[in-house]
């Protein structure tokens, strides 16, 4: 019995002098970084000195861009509002046209907010003007191009010749592009427009067959084909319900 508890004691103290040990050399291990690090200090300082305020000046820059672009951002959204909230769409337009943007996408979102103003306002040649603006800007990215050229032929649906605003819808509706279901339908509602009723229908039948096609766009399609006395196949949406 004795035997027992003293091996437990015998084992209980290897611990604690192993644990003692593995701390020692903890320590020690530490002084001799330190050493070496005041060493390194001593002999290159100056180059320690700006290593450190280099890593100390660009962690305070980086936190001085993202707090001048945070406080960029509200000032530029608090314009926004500021024009949004007054009474006129003349004077919606004129304010939102003043409000300065750096940033490329937030200069498109801008535009596009204002020529929906001047449009409203019955200014149809600016706000043309405004959406031609960024639908030719390269520098933006595709979907602002898109959503202001989409619109721009829409604003010009009365003066466009057909022919201009179909070549339009078609460049829009290739695949890939965003827009392209939404100008695809325009471009049905054109055939509409010159009495081509059979290309009419192969067009929505095909927007009611698009797996990308939204509900609310299906359902347009089918309410459309109806319309035109046609009876849509609505197989694809049947399948896609199940």
């Amino acid at each position: 019995m004795g035997g027992k508890v003293g091996s437990k004691l015998t084992l209980s103290t290897l611990g604690a002098v192993m644990s003692n040990t593995d701390s020692f050399i903890e320590e020690v291990t530490e002084e001799v970084r330190r050493d070496k690090l005041y060493a390194a200090l001593r002999k290159y300082g100056w180059i320690g000195i700006l290593a450190v305020a280099a890593i100390v000046g660009g962690a305070a820059y980086s936190e001085y861009n993202k707090a001048q672009a945070r406080a960029q951002a509200e000032a530029t959204g608090d314009s926004m509002l500021a024009a949004l909230q007054l009474d006129e769409s003349v004077e919606r337009a004129a304010a939102l046209a003043l409000v300065e943007v750096e940033n490329p996408s937030a200069s498109a979102i801008v535009s596009l907010m204002t020529a929906a103003e001047q449009s409203s306002a019955g200014e149809t040649e600016s706000a043309n003007e405004t959406l031609q603006s960024v639908a030719n800007a390269q520098d933006l990215p595709l979907i602002y191009r898109q959503i202001a050229s989409f619109k721009a032929l829409g604003l010009s649906a009365a003066e466009l010749p057909v022919e201009e605003r179909r070549a339009g819808y078609e460049a829009l509706s290739q695949p890939g592009n965003p827009l392209r279901l939404l100008a695809t339908e325009q471009l049905g509602l054109i055939d509409i427009e010159v009495g081509d009723t059979a290309a009419a229908l192969v067009v929505f039948q095909g927007i009611i067959d698009d797996s990308e096609a939204t509900a609310d766009l299906q359902q347009r399609s089918v309410q459309l084909m109806v319309a035109l006395g046609a009876e849509p196949d609505l197989t694809q949406l049947t399948e896609a319900g199940n």
